[in-house]
């Protein structure tokens, strides 16, 4: 092979993106994110960076394939998590803007026998609430990861039978929920699925080739990433997660670059380049507070913030006396961040195949300060915060036989049932007790008198800790009657079914 070829074959295969000239502000930035990705141990990371409607630097580092040492590229694809919500939002304020709803409506309007837990509910809640998440409904993802169902409209009849979290309008609750509801009304609205109506309304026009809206489609591309999860200082990978009823919520995977063009539409008043996706009115809705974040400060690791709020899927605050908008991802095996500068015409987008870690939000501050000429923060100065990935285990711990059980374990058996969620059933299995639940099975532990924890037995993926409390109750004639699981705040009763 000739110089000139070898010379011509790099510049193909570089990282960068063509033409690409790095901004005086971004030098040195390589070395630093390479250093943190050695100090959280994580494996692969993509970074885009737009200004003034143009990339300006966008780059791969690690692997998004560890055990075979594939790099990570600017258009390696990874799942984004709650960024998903942006474009969920979106596609309402589409409609909207062609007088096909109102946000201020309510669910209802749009969803045929839609109920909530009472008339209060039914009366105040509006898709702005949803999408704000403002409506009280909170977080009340048990109903759907433990009990999906094949269709996301078949959810809803549940809403009647699930007590809210925290007062209409007078809470900031982050509710998964409120976007399955959301997208619900997008599917009745348009008669089309939630799945089509982001292919067609956004990542068709804004030339997001490598996007898509489920793992499966993902896992057809030649550069995806795998996840990755800490474990006791080590990295695993983990399981992905397909979600399905939750979709609008979080289930969009995309890469640097095809951020980069979704980045570019918000910094320019909704137009990709000469098409108008977004009307300037609603960009300006999506990114007001709607309502104030009551769990204030919401995001120690930025501690010059100091207005904190939510819009239509996006974080709001104003720091260090620049205004931006904002979101972060976590799903099984990754976590992301995309940030916006509006006033300043700068954007920033962190994709890591690493689980439950700040890793994004701190290669976001570093590139933040440096591009907007703030004080700076030596890399070393960022605190390492990865949450610990969950793992089953086949150890058992026996009955306590101090506190000792009040039944025989066949007396706690049969199946269990709650409106607002669903039916699962306890088996004895070789005198070990299981809860079969119609996507998982776990081992129940005994921990004292009548209560378990549930322990999962193989892998599954990092949605969720599945070690909650089951706390059984016995009827007047001392007969297990029903048991209670802390699925929201207040734990949810499952009634014991009559023997069939």
């Amino acid at each position: 092979m000739t110089k000139l070829r070898i010379i011509i074959l790099l510049l193909l295969t570089t990282n960068l993106t063509f033409g690409q000239k790095i901004d005086t502000r971004l030098n040195g930035l390589d070395t630093e994110i390479e250093h943190l990705l050695k100090a959280y141990n994580a494996v692969g990371l993509s970074v885009a960076v737009v200004e003034n409607n143009k990339i300006i630097y966008s780059k791969g580092f690690g692997y998004r394939d560890a055990e075979n040492k594939l790099p990570v590229t600017v258009n390696t694809i990874f799942p984004i998590g709650s960024i998903t919500k942006s474009f969920t939002a979106s596609i309402l304020g589409m409609l909207e803007s062609q007088n096909q709803l109102s946000l201020k409506d309510k669910p209802s309007l749009y969803i045929p026998k839609l109920q909530f837990y009472n008339d209060k509910m039914d009366n105040l809640i509006t898709i702005e609430d949803l999408l704000s998440h403002k409506s009280g409904i909170g977080s009340i993802d048990g109903t759907y990861i433990f009990f999906p169902e094949d269709k996301r409209e078949n959810i809803i009849p549940r809403l009647k039978y699930l007590k809210p979290n925290g007062a209409i309008k007078d809470s900031w609750i982050y509710s998964n929920l409120g976007y399955l509801i959301a997208g619900t009304i997008i599917e009745k609205t348009t008669n089309e699925s939630w799945e089509k109506n982001i292919q067609d309304k956004i990542f068709k026009p804004l030339n997001m080739n490598s996007s898509s809206t489920s793992i499966a489609e993902m896992k057809k591309a030649k550069d995806f990433s795998f996840g990755y999860g800490i474990s006791n200082l080590q990295t695993q990978r983990v399981l992905f997660v397909e979600l399905n009823n939750d979709k609008p919520g979080g289930a969009i995977n995309s890469t640097a670059n095809d951020m980069a063009n979704w980045m570019t539409t918000w910094l320019n008043n909704g137009f990709f380049k000469t098409k108008e996706i977004l009307t300037k009115n609603y960009i300006q809705e999506a990114t007001s507070m709607k309502a104030i974040d009551n769990g204030f400060p919401p995001d120690k690791s930025d501690t010059n913030a100091y207005i904190f709020g939510y819009g239509y899927g996006w974080k709001v605050n104003s720091s260090n006396g620049h205004y931006k908008f904002h979101h972060g991802g976590n799903v099984s095996g990754f976590s992301s961040q995309m940030v916006m500068y509006p006033t300043d015409n700068l954007g920033i987008v962190v994709l890591t195949n690493q689980h439950n870690s700040i890793l994004p939000y701190i290669v976001s501050d570093i590139i933040t300060n440096r591009m907007l000429k703030l004080q700076r923060t030596e890399w070393s100065k960022y605190p390492v915060k990865v949450s610990e990935i969950y793992l089953s285990s086949q150890d058992t711990k026996g009955l306590n036989t101090e506190k000792k059980l009040t039944h025989n374990l066949t007396d706690y058996c049969g199946k269990y049932a709650n409106l607002g969620f669903g039916t699962f059933e306890i088996v004895n299995e070789n005198n070990n007790l299981y809860a079969v639940f119609p996507d998982y099975k776990f081992r129940l532990e005994h921990q004292y008198y009548d209560i378990f924890v549930l322990k999962a037995t193989k892998e599954i993926p990092q949605i969720m800790n599945p070690e909650f409390y089951l706390n059984f109750s016995l009827d007047n004639e001392g007969n297990i009657s029903s048991v209670k699981i802390d699925l929201q705040d207040e734990p949810v009763e499952f009634t014991k079914q009559p023997n069939e």
